[in-house]
């Protein structure tokens, strides 16, 4: 009997203690596994975006005019909504070396104008051109319209304090869209921009700089001076009466994030700061401003007194295939597939998700194409500018000969008017010399006639005394 319970204690111990586990527990689960293959739901996302659809901006109606730009600084206006995109508006060549480009620019007048650039002299010597100026403050634009600025006079930016009264908009107007961007000195957006958006840039940049960069949607594009040997940067950390020197700057810088641009590609670009030169460059989304109907100028800009203008033309945007036709979004991963793929064991990163490498190598190869694009732009801008000087030689040697000329023909005139004056003057001496003569001629004739009559008296008195003498005895 004892040795009977010794046995079942002893059998009770080894089921408690010493079964064989594999039975029992369950399979681990591989620790690999399912770890690797988790993020292969989150390479879509980025896939999606990248290949948003760009949609153009609609027909906008847009008054363009010329404007009789003022001669000093104009007093600031404070509008309620931003200026629209930027238009596209290539410069003819220059009529001379002294003429300036000034334009083409939003401008106010009841409504955002576009007031339409031309070649135009300074109206006095010495005088240069002042580029208009937009300030984002709260909700609201200051603006200052271009001017001709008379020498050694510096723009003056309205200061932080002042106080302003709304702008009121003109008959039937319908305000825009607030500014969308941060606070301080902007310029509107490129061309086929989304409405509102606005591009912070240095005080005196022209808003013509962006004429082709690609358009935006969504706020993130900036203008940067460019520093170098040659240029002056002007200094724009605050606009509490700040003083802007009459400074040149050649180039400036446009960047952007990729996430801001319509065409989902970063921009870091190099672009010429002369209005006329920018204004040049080919666009991404070609919005053509349309040519004054009056070749009348405007007045400019006072408030409380209406200035007539034209009626509105309609502007389209001319959009290129690569943003009117996108390439479909990458689908993501159906769900069903993700238990399939637990199970899976790990492989290399681009046996996993070969439309994550696609996209990296389609991501390269858009980079490599945009570099591509941003070395024939410079080389175009570069191409531009020689042609310009080119131009601009050709006419100041045009210029030269012309006022050559001009003194050669001058010359010959004064000696013709000389030769001319020299004739009248001895015509004058001899009809003077003759006056003179017909003078002595006409005292001498009546010398003799009173000689003749004398005589003829004397001769009758001589004759009469003969006729009374009495005859000799």
């Amino acid at each position: 009997m004892k040795t009977l319970v010794t046995v079942l204690a002893t059998a009770l111990t080894v089921a408690a203690c010493g079964s064989p586990a594999p039975p029992a527990a369950p399979p681990p689960p591989p620790p690999p596994a399912a770890a690797p293959v988790e993020p292969a739901p989150q390479a879509a996302p980025p896939a999606a975006e990248t290949t948003e659809a760009y949609t153009p901006p609609p027909p906008q109606p847009v008054v363009s005019v010329y404007q009789d730009p003022p001669v000093a600084q104009p007093p600031p206006v404070e509008v309620g909504w931003a200026p629209p995109p930027m238009l596209v508006e290539p410069p003819p060549p220059p009529p001379s070396p002294q003429y300036v480009w000034t334009g083409g620019y939003w401008g106010w007048y009841g409504n955002w104008v576009w007031i339409h650039g031309r070649w135009a002299p300074p109206p006095r010597p010495q005088y240069h051109w002042v580029q208009p100026y937009y300030d984002h403050r709260g909700s609201n634009v200051v603006f200052v319209s271009g001017f001709w600025g008379a020498p050694n006079v510096s723009f003056v930016a309205p200061g932080i304090g002042i106080s302003l009264t709304l702008a009121v908009a003109g008959p039937g107007v319908i305000p825009g869209p607030p500014p969308v961007g941060p606070e301080g000195v902007f310029i509107p957006a490129p061309p086929g921009s989304v409405l509102g958006i606005i591009v912070p840039a240095p005080i005196g940049t022209p808003p013509a700089v962006v004429t082709g960069a690609p358009p935006v949607i969504r706020e993130g594009m900036r203008v940067n001076s460019v520093v170098n040997n040659t240029n002056t940067t002007v200094t724009n950390t605050t606009v509490n009466n700040t003083v802007i020197n009459n400074t040149v700057i050649n180039n400036v810088t446009i960047v952007a994030p990729a996430s801001a641009t319509a065409t989902h590609a970063a921009v870091n670009v190099s672009v010429p700061a002369q209005a006329h030169l920018a204004a040049a460059m080919k666009p991404v989304v070609r919005v053509m401003a349309p040519a004054p109907a009056s070749a009348k100028p405007v007045p400019p800009y006072v408030p409380g007194h209406n200035v007539p203008l034209p009626p509105p033309q309609t502007v389209r945007a001319e959009v290129p295939p690569e943003l009117a036709h996108p390439q479909p979004a990458e689908r993501p991963a159906e769900p069903t597939e993700a238990p399939r793929n637990a199970m899976r064991p790990a492989t290399p990163p681009a046996e996993q998700h070969p439309s994550a490498e696609a996209a990296r190598q389609e991501a390269a190869a858009k980079q490599a194409e945009e570099r591509k694009q941003a070395q024939e732009k410079q080389a175009a801008a570069k191409e531009a500018a020689s042609r310009q000087a080119e131009e601009k030689q050709a006419a100041a040697k045009e210029a030269a000969a012309k006022q050559a000329e001009a003194k050669s023909a001058a010359k010959e005139a004064a000696a013709k008017q000389a030769e001319a004056k020299s004739a009248a003057k001895e015509a004058a001496a001899k009809q003077a010399e003759a006056k003179s003569a017909a003078k002595e001629a006409q005292e001498a004739a009546a010398k003799k006639k009173a000689a003749d009559a004398a005589e003829a008296k004397k001769k009758a008195a001589e004759k009469a005394a003969a006729e009374k003498k009495p005859p000799a005895q």
